[in-house]
């Protein structure tokens, strides 16, 4: 069995963290997708359908949100290259309690995109509890049915040129 941390791309021989050299290796066609919800009340969920926040259109203040958390995944998560973003996707889907964004990002380069696809998903979740807070607070200010969950990857590809 290997020792760990040569298992570890992040760190190395003695631990320290480091960014990972991809220099070497050949730029491919990829694409990452993600996905997430956030957890809202049936009149929240409402008021989004109706463009009746207070604040402005949530759904296309959070895609915004999402475009802009993908291209500048590489200042906030401190291991990522900055990589040329070729496609952002964004898709809402509004239930009877919750909204489900779908971010897809693509990239031609030497790393994949799974961080931004995340980035874009977390974000733009978060733009939308921002946009929808006043609603969702109970009397004593809290947020007790205010949640987002199941964020992950459900898409990896990658294309050699």
């Amino acid at each position: 069995m290997s020792d760990e941390s040569d298992d570890l791309t992040h760190t190395d021989e003695s631990g320290n963290v480091q960014m990972v050299d991809v220099g070497d290796k050949p730029d491919t066609s990829r694409r990452a997708v993600a996905r997430g919800e956030i957890h809202l009340q049936p009149s929240t969920i409402a008021a989004i359908r109706d463009d009746e926040i207070g604040k402005g259109d949530v759904l296309a203040t959070a895609r915004v949100g999402a475009v802009q958390a993908v291209k500048h995944t590489w200042e906030t998560i401190p291991m990522c290259h900055q990589i040329p973003i070729t496609n952002v996707e964004t898709e809402f889907d509004v239930g009877e309690d919750l909204v489900t964004l779908t971010v897809a990002v693509e990239t031609t380069g030497k790393t994949g995109c799974e961080m931004e696809a995340l980035e874009g998903v977390t974000t733009g979740l978060n733009v939308v509890w921002d946009m929808v807070k006043a609603a969702e607070k109970d009397a004593d200010g809290e947020y007790p049915d205010t949640a987002i969950r199941d964020v992950r990857v459900i898409e990896k590809t990658k294309r050699t040129l």
